[in-house]
């Protein structure tokens, strides 16, 4: 193996192997992990402030009858073991005398920053009706004089002399100028307000926006959640008593070992970073993250990079009495021995919906599997005896109350897998046959300016969508919260199934509030402002597929699409601009760039970098920014349409009068 060598980074092809520094650094090019562990920033890409922990792309020749092992590489499938250009790699892990390496895969315009650098460059063309209609009128002046000139009887050579000396009367130099006078002041007021742009023609189209779509969580609703209580499973039942994760009896549970280890977190200068959901989750629990030691690692058979162990004092020093000293020397003595060590992580996905992670107790052989994620995808990898018959209902009634709602589950691997299968396994494997541990309930506020804003753009005649990667019932319930959904009005629920055992695709409709009463095709409904239409992003994906012809009579009248993948969303933008609408986009940067920079009008709440994939950027974290956009565009566009009546008029009327001239063959004085 040759020695590491000092390179530029512009030297550097698709194939190279590169050597991450332990100290961190920023991506020159997009590289795919082949050993180690990276803790990365992505928030110039994803607008995410959140650290995420990638991993090494596992090995190609794990299966060799020819199954998963021999997948091609994809940048979308194997973004979690891919470093991207630009990114800040704030620390690396590997084994003692190992060092964190990489290939390089794409380099340049061709890597995801490049290619973000080049949609800024080169944005997309605005097609505003107001600058086509200009650009005709111009034209059919220069055609009326010519006809003129035609008639004028003159030689050819006068006629386009002649017609060349016209045009430059008919455009008027002023106009581009004269045009841009309104959008240079609306500017000026919007940055006052916090609010700036990166493509200030787009101003303009903010006073023809007639439909907003918003994000729901760190959008419309707070961005952080709040541990409202949990539900445990015993004996295939709900547990519904009142209790809390750090209480003494739940310690060594498999519930709160979940809660414990189940997560991306990591210890960045000391501090704990990472998914704020994770966060608030892990600190409920109480317990401690350690960050093993290369000594600690090789003395634990390298197997253990992370570990989780509960706190040395589990009550609190003003409620501990003389008499309780035993007690407190066995909490010790427990939080001693009870560690639990993090042997491998799949990383959440928003396509799966899920993450989960393998574990080894501290002295033990055999090693756990813990999953965390959507409830209807964790019960559908669980054992059926273990999930209680009323989880449904407890699901629904959680959910209709705006409550995030988590699903846990666990599994007892076999004690013949060891270490390096552990590494080389598919999550596939790992991730069925579960028991299924219970739910944590917690509780994401709404924001207090969402429900005037949504209610101004409804006087307005402005319509309001809501596309998030929640819960169904959740996005519904505060969709209702917020006044997106008024009270008296009925939601209808389109649940579309693919093709199967030979069946068509078909479309379930069912009342949100009745799930089990289903309805024929409402056609009469899709007219009726009394009701709205709700899907998730797996039916979304099946109506595009299979019913394209009713795509467009449901975005007409769809107001809450949940469970949308990043992709889906840009999709839905798509579609509503397809039908006519003006459409808006106000996300927090996270999973929404495709869709603020598909929309005409994207406004990213988020003052990262990856503000710069959004023409417009608020520095104020609330939609109280799209009011004020929507009325600076307004008055900016009136702006532009007298501004142009008259440089029109004053066209005309020169044009005209040169004209006349020249077909009574005298010349024009200046």
């Amino acid at each position: 193996i040759r020695e590491p060598e000092e390179a530029l980074s512009t030297d550097l092809v698709p194939g190279d192997v590169m050597v991450i520094p332990s100290n961190g650094t920023i991506m020159p090019c997009d590289a795919v992990l082949i050993c180690g562990t990276c803790i990365v920033n992505e928030s110039m890409l994803t607008g995410e402030s959140v650290p995420v922990t990638k991993t090494d792309l596992p090995n190609p020749q794990q299966d060799k009858k020819g199954g998963h092992g021999d997948a091609i590489y994809s940048t979308e499938e194997h973004k979690r073991h891919t470093l991207f250009c630009g990114t800040n790699v704030i620390q690396t892990r590997y084994y003692t005398g190992e060092m964190v390496k990489a290939v390089v895969v794409r380099t340049g315009f061709s890597t995801a920053k490049g290619q973000l650098i080049r949609s800024i460059l080169y944005p997309k063309p605005t097609d505003f009706k107001l600058y086509r209609d200009a650009y005709l009128f111009l034209l059919c002046l220069v055609a009326v004089a010519s006809v003129v000139f035609v008639y004028s009887l003159e030689p050819v050579k006068e006629i386009i002399v002649k017609s060349l000396d016209i045009i430059t009367i008919t455009v008027p130099p002023a106009l581009p100028a004269a045009m841009t006078a309104g959008i240079v002041y609306a500017q000026r007021r919007l940055r006052k307000v916090g609010i700036f742009s990166i493509s200030p023609q787009r101003i303009n189209i903010c006073g023809q926006l007639n439909l907003v779509c918003f994000d729901k969580t760190g959008t419309l609703t707070e961005d952080g959640l709040d541990m409202w209580g949990i539900q445990r499973v015993e004996d295939g039942r709900f547990h519904h008593s009142e209790e809390k994760a750090d209480d003494k009896s739940l310690v060594t549970t498999k519930f709160v070992s979940c809660m414990a280890t189940c997560h991306s977190l990591t210890k960045i200068e000391g501090q704990l970073s990472g998914d704020p959901l994770d966060l608030k989750m892990f600190e409920a629990t109480g317990w401690i993250l350690v960050e093993a030691t290369e000594e600690e690692t090789a003395h634990h058979d390298r197997i253990e990079l992370t570990y989780v162990k509960p706190p040395n004092q589990l009550l609190p020093p003003s409620v501990i009495s003389p008499e309780q000293d035993m007690e407190l020397s066995e909490l010790y003595e427990l939080s001693a021995s009870y560690m639990i060590g993090i042997v491998r992580q799949f990383s959440f996905s928003s396509a799966l919906q899920r993450m989960s992670v393998v574990v080894r107790q501290i002295g033990e052989r055999r090693m756990d599997a813990y999953l965390k994620g959507a409830p209807e995808v964790v019960a559908s990898l669980c054992k059926k005896e273990t999930v209680p018959e009323d989880f449904a209902e407890v699901l629904e009634d959680y959910t209709k109350q705006g409550f995030r709602v988590i699903a846990l589950a666990h599994r007892r691997l076999e004690s013949k897998l060891t270490f390096h299968k552990v590494q080389n396994i598919n999550r596939d494997q790992i991730e069925k046959n579960m028991d299924f541990l219970g739910l944590i309930i917690m509780q994401n506020k709404l924001k207090t300016e969402t429900p005037g804003v949504l209610e101004d753009l409804r006087h307005a005649n402005i319509r309001t969508v809501m596309v998030t990667g929640d819960n169904m019932l959740t996005a519904i319930s505060v969709a209702r919260d917020c006044g997106m959904i008024q009270p008296q009005d009925r939601v209808i629920i389109a649940d579309a199934l693919p093709p199967k055992d030979g069946q068509t695709a078909k479309i379930n409709w069912h009342y949100a509030d009745k799930p089990s009463k289903h309805l024929n095709k409402p056609t009469k409904l899709e007219v009726s402002e009394q009701y709205h239409f709700a899907m998730s992003g797996k039916s979304f994906s099946v109506i595009i597929e299979h019913f394209q012809d009713l795509l467009q009579k449901l975005v007409l009248h769809g107001t809450v699409f949940a469970r949308m993948a990043p992709d889906q969303k840009t999709q839905l933008v798509e579609t509503l601009e397809s039908v006519d609408y003006f459409v808006g986009m106000c996300g927090d940067g996270a999973n929404d760039c495709g869709a603020l920079k598909r929309a005409h009008a994207g406004i990213s709440l988020s003052e990262l970098e990856a503000s710069v994939a959004s023409p417009f950027t608020s520095t104020t974290p609330s939609i109280t920014c799209v009011p004020n956009l929507i009325r600076e565009g307004r008055a900016a566009l009136i702006t532009s349409f007298c501004v142009f009546k008259f440089m029109a008029l004053y066209s005309i009327i020169q044009c005209l009068s040169v004209a006349l001239l020249y077909s009574v063959s005298s010349p024009f004085i200046y």
